[in-house]
């Protein structure tokens, strides 16, 4: 992907909220497919301790929960 369509792409992450039984079904909004220019990109949340080491005890405590976004090529999963 070129920059400009790299700076779409976050762009269109940061914005997204159509979140529905098919994209979400857990209801926890923090996965998601959508397109940008023609591209499948898909982006998830990961939720862990403080040290990033294992899977935090708590994710809504922001006291003991680090998030980790990764965005991706859909074709890359």
């Amino acid at each position: 992907m070129a920059l400009r369509a790299l700076h779409a792409c976050w762009l269109r992450v940061a914005a997204f909220d159509t979140f529905t039984t098919d994209n979400d079904p857990y209801g926890e909004h923090d996965c998601a497919i959508l397109t940008v220019d023609g591209h499948r990109v898909m982006f998830k949340i990961d939720y862990y301790d403080r040290d990033l080491a294992y899977h935090s005890p708590d994710p809504s405590d922001p006291t003991v929960t680090e998030r980790v976004m990764t965005v991706m090529l859909a074709s890359e999963y």
